[in-house]
């Protein structure tokens, strides 16, 4: 696989925020837990010491989700938005109708907080991927993780 088929695309407001919580979470939050491991630490013994053990399990699931951020941020790809270009890209908010239901999508992450109403679809997800490049008036069809395929007509694409 090439580099670019690991990359995720990002719109630059999910990689800020997943770039303030590594900070966050590699600087404060890493000594916030040191600190209480050490006071845990000063009450004796550790084998039944339970502040101490609820301290390293954090410390654990924090230095976990550091490798996890670090690991995206480094493989990430920031999408640019063309408002004017009327296709479906990361970054987009695109309407489609599936047999009369109509429903907003905003292309991107989960990080991304799109607005009121509009439902967050993975760029990669077998949805997104068929959504991407589509424009308005175009019919796309994806096959969903239980084997079912879906069509649904693109209405409406629009930067948020």
């Amino acid at each position: 696989m090439s580099e670019t088929e690991h990359a995720e695309h990002l719109t630059q407001q999910a990689h800020d925020r997943l770039q303030e919580e590594l900070q966050r979470r590699s600087t404060t939050l890493r000594q916030e837990i040191t600190d209480r491991i050490e006071v845990a630490r000063g009450h004796g013994d550790l084998k039944e010491n339970a502040e101490y053990h609820a301290a390293k399990d954090e410390q654990g699931m924090n230095e976990d989700r550091i490798r996890v951020l670090e690991a995206r941020l480094r493989n990430a790809v920031i999408s640019e938005v063309d408002p004017n270009s009327g296709e479906v890209a990361v970054g987009m908010i695109v309407t489609v109708d599936d047999d009369g239901d109509v429903e907003e999508y905003f292309i991107g992450s989960m990080e991304d907080t799109p607005g009121e109403g509009v439902e967050v679809v993975s760029a990669t997800s077998p949805m997104g991927k068929a959504l991407l490049g589509s424009k308005k008036g175009d019919e796309v069809a994806y096959t969903g993780p239980t084997g079912v395929t879906f069509t649904m007509s693109i209405t409406d694409v629009r930067a948020p």
